[in-house]
Order: C-alpha cells, then sequence, then structure tokens
C-alpha cells in the first residue's frame, strides 16, 4: 500500500511539473464597447439627454419633447429630475417624485412613446398657487435603454443606470 502512494506522490509531481511550447496565438477578439463591428450580436446603444422645463397654466403644466434619434418598441425610458445640489453634487431622483403641502400633494411625472417622452404635474396641489421653484426650470434627465440593459440594474440609481448603459455624457436639449 505504501509502494502504490509513493508511486501516485511522484507520478502526480511529474505530470503537475512539466511544461511544454505555448502553442500558437490565437485569433484576435474583438476590440470590446467602441470597437465592436456588431458581427457577433450586435451592438446595444443607449440614447440620453438632459432637459430643462417650465411648468406653466399656457402649457397645461404639461412639456412634450420628441427624441431626436430611433427608439426601438422594446426601449425603456427612465426620466430623472435634478432634485438638489449638495456641496457642488448633483442629486438625482427618478420619477414620479411627491412633494406634500398642506393643501396637496404635488407629482412630478412622465410617460413616453417611441417618438417622444412627456413631462407633466399631477397630483392634488392647485398649480398656479406653486412658487416658481417648483415650476420652473425643472432639469430632467432622459435615458432610453434597450431592454435588455435594464435587467439586474437599480433603475433608481442613476449613475448605475449611466455605467450599465455606457452613458458617459448627456446632450443638452
Amino acid at each position: 500500500m505504501k509502494k502504490i502512494a509513493t508511486l501516485l506522490f511522484v507520478l502526480a509531481i511529474t505530470l503537475t511539473a512539466c511544461t511544454g511550447d505555448q502553442g500558437p496565438m490565437g485569433p484576435p477578439g474583438f476590440d470590446g464597447i467602441d470597437g465592436v463591428d456588431g458581427a457577433d450580436g450586435g451592438i446595444i446603444v443607449s440614447s440620453a439627454f438632459e432637459i430643462d422645463v417650465n411648468f406653466t397654466a399656457d402649457n397645461n403644466y404639461s412639456y412634450t419633447e420628441n427624441y431626436g434619434f430611433e427608439v426601438l418598441p422594446s426601449d425603456v425610458t427612465l426620466v430623472y429630475i435634478l432634485w438638489e445640489t449638495n456641496n457642488g453634487t448633483d442629486i438625482w431622483r427618478m420619477l414620479p417624485q411627491s412633494v406634500y403641502f398642506d393643501d396637496g400633494t404635488l407629482v412630478y411625472n412622465y410617460d413616453f412613446t417611441r417618438t417622444d417622452v412627456r413631462f407633466f404635474l399631477d397630483g392634488t396641489k392647485k398649480f398656479n398657487t406653486l412658487d416658481a421653484e417648483w415650476t420652473q426650470n425643472q432639469t430632467f434627465r432622459v435615458v432610453v435603454v434597450p431592454a435588455d440593459n435594464v435587467d439586474g440594474v437599480d433603475i433608481s440609481n442613476l449613475n448605475e443606470v449611466m455605467q450599465a448603459t455606457n452613458i458617459t455624457h448627456f446632450d443638452i436639449k
């Protein structure tokens, strides 16, 4: 039994200690996100833009913006509002967002189609009584994401969505 164990030990050492030629170099792979030619699965592209909106009685506290790019039926539109700035850092919140007043509720909301996105105020608050800080120069970030890209991503976190979809900047509309 001792001889068999010794023989197996020597055999294991011999087989794991051997080295040989590395072999020929394999074929080159694709370059990655920026250099992919799309031959093996296509390119998944996300589009995004930033827009300032004024909500007024004249526009019925609603504003519609055309995308200006192709949106597929399976794409998902996500909208974030610039909620505040803390020590120079922008803080974004995903819509819808609610604000509670003594005399009612204000809700920033949106809907979308394949051609446009609509921002609107909703709730029980009388919109004509709102101060300008709630209706003027509201900044939104719109991200149109292929549905395949949002699986497992915390869509309430704008930074995580940007990272998952390789968005590095927002076009200003």
